[in-house]
């Protein structure tokens, strides 16, 4: 991400030294948005050639190579399982190059190689991010593994989908971060360095290659699962029972609201008055069972009522937790890291989640360090089946994180200023209060900036039956900037707003541009039924690839059809299917 000021001029500002290593990864931009092309087409019949399957490949070339070894003929789904092969393989090389790098020495000697502290950081995401990605190919080598009938399965389609989008969002975020961080030791310096080919070939090897296989196991998936533009026979009004009911209930243990209806196997908790199980909640974190397995229930971390000042990290083997607060602005999670100060964006999230299933219920995350420190995140979220509920998420400019995998706000509050909510997660909010604060003088507000790279991500932002309106300081003053409901941070940007209020302070045109023509022919931004003083679309952007969307349309991006809540969201958390 980068500061938003007006008129759209992107302006980095991160006080670091040049380093030869990243000043290098600043021109791989141009070839790891994975964004030239078209995305593969669906299957016609097998067998196909390899030259066939590769034929709208956004590298054909590495997608030609990639399969050379195999047997003519062969299917779309060996295609697929062949490429993801490769992928780990790639995935593995690449974990350890920068394990290399990273350790021993840990972050001292990557700031040495990196030439300053927070490009140090950069490189820790990426290694963080690639042993992600590593366990995200494991698993779906895994699900390919048990054979093509496995597959016609809703939710195993879904998942492996899933999984591989975020293998390409992961690799991008580590470049994000990277690009960053040499832009702006280029800019301290006035000055670039040769390239290093050495280091560059395998970042670009591994983006690539992610990329062509995401496409050929598309390919292998298009008939099954949930395919946005593709809706399931299903009624989509439709709601699932979540799951059972039996065994101990929230209400026991927490919530004036509580969520009946969820088991709970172990519950633990965080009072800052030394009266619970631990005072602060990276205890409760580690305390919780690893890999647990939802049939078993949640494991349920009660906090108490006060303010933590810390920096959360509930790591991907916390699976199927639910943090339960006292209540938004009594119950809150603190933290003030930006990227100014020196943390990557991925970084200086307050709170930050990886583990699957997690659910947090009544309370509020922030990220005090105020909008002159630009990028400051309160809440980061990477949990694939994640839902926040009753929830307020405070900062200024990239509040929200909606990084990657499927996740779910309800009667949450968010408030920010220049890219509030933004990420390549597939995200649906429902009924939820989106307060654009006073930025600073010399910027703009966008509301979202999604981020997705490729045509066969199944990602976007979808909000629906919200409110968009000014905060409290920002209505004391309306006139003092401008506020729009998005612009495309990558090529295939995707964001829809459906069945929402949108109060006046949204500008006429509606959207804003990136930078120039960037993406404006390429993204997906649509709007349906919209309606108070800022819904009137007659100003709206004339760009083309923006839509007024008809309810056939509208309906692929619902709790049902976009994320496939019903089958997971818990009947305790409310939710629409469907469109209202």
């Amino acid at each position: 991400m980068v500061t938003l000021v007006f008129p759209s001029l992107r302006v980095i500002m991160w006080p670091l030294s040049a380093s030869l290593l990243l000043l290098v990864l600043l021109d791989l931009h141009l070839l790891l948005f994975c964004s030239a092309g078209t995305a593969a087409s669906p299957p016609t019949v097998a067998p196909v050639s390899p030259t066939a399957a590769c034929r709208t490949s956004v590298y054909p070339k590495l997608c030609r190579a990639v399969l050379a070894p195999l047997r003519f003929p062969a299917s779309h789904y060996g295609f697929g399982r062949y490429s993801v092969k490769k992928a780990l393989k790639q995935a593995r090389r690449t974990s350890k190059i920068l394990d290399n790098l990273l350790f021993p020495g840990g972050s001292a000697r990557s700031r040495r190689i990196a030439g300053g502290a927070g490009a140090g950081s950069a490189l820790e995401d990426c290694g963080e991010l690639a042993r992600l990605n590593t366990e995200y190919l494991e698993e779906v080598a895994a699900e390919l593994g048990r054979g093509e009938k496995a597959l016609s399965s809703l939710k195993a389609a879904d998942r492996v989908r899933t999984l591989m989008s975020a293998v390409v969002t992961n690799q991008q975020t580590c470049f994000d971060g990277l690009e960053a961080a040499a832009a702006s030791a280029a800019s301290r310096r006035g000055t670039t360095p040769p390239p290093n080919a050495e280091m560059l070939a395998p970042f670009v090897n591994a983006s690539q290659l992610y990329c062509v296989s995401l496409e050929l196991v598309s390919s292998a998936l298009s008939p099954k699962g949930r395919v946005p533009g593709k809706p399931p026979g299903l009624n989509s009004t439709q709601h699932s029972q979540g799951f059972p009911t039996e065994g101990r209930h929230l209400a026991e243990v927490t919530q004036p609201r509580p969520l009946a209806g969820v088991r709970i196997r172990g519950a633990v908790v965080v009072a800052k008055d030394g009266s619970g199980d631990f005072t602060t909640i990276t205890e409760a974190v580690a305390f919780a069972p690893n890999n647990t397995d939802v049939e078993d229930g949640y494991f349920a971390i009660t906090v108490g009522e006060g303010v933590y000042e810390e920096n959360v990290v509930v790591d991907k083997h916390k699976k199927n937790l639910i943090l339960l607060g006292a209540g938004i602005n009594r119950t809150v999670v603190t933290g003030n890291r930006s990227f100014v100060d020196g943390s990557s964006t991925f970084k200086s999230a307050t709170f930050a989640v990886h583990g699957e299933r997690f659910i947090a219920v009544n309370i509020t995350f922030e990220n005090t360090a105020g909008p002159e420190k630009h990028q400051a995140v309160a809440v980061r979220n990477s949990a694939d089946l994640s839902a926040f509920y009753l929830c307020s998420f405070v900062g200024y400019q990239d509040t929200l994180y909606v990084h990657s995998l499927r996740q779910f706000y309800r009667d949450c509050d968010i408030y920010g200023t220049v890219d509030f909510i933004f990420g390549n997660a597939a995200a649906v909010f429902q009924n939820c209060n989106i307060y654009a604060r006073q930025p600073m003088a010399d910027q703009v507000n966008a509301v979202t900036a999604q981020g997705r790279t490729h045509p066969n991500q199944t990602t976007g932002i979808s909000i629906h039956n919200c409110t968009v309106r000014a905060a409290p300081d920002l209505a004391a003053d309306p006139n003092a900037t401008q506020t729009y409901l998005g612009r495309p941070w990558k090529e295939f940007s995707r964001t829809v707003y459906m069945q929402s209020y949108l109060q006046e302070l949204i500008q006429p045109a509606g959207w804003l541009e990136w930078n120039g023509s960037f993406a404006l022919s390429t993204l997906y931004y649509g709007e349906f039924e919209n309606y108070g003083p800022g819904a009137n679309t007659s100003g709206r952007v004339q760009w083309p690839a923006y839509r007024l969307m008809a309810g056939e349309e509208a309906s692929n991006f619902t709790v049902y059809n976009f994320i496939g809540g019903d089958a997971w969201l818990p009947y305790a958390i409310p939710h629409s299917g469907g469109l209202l």
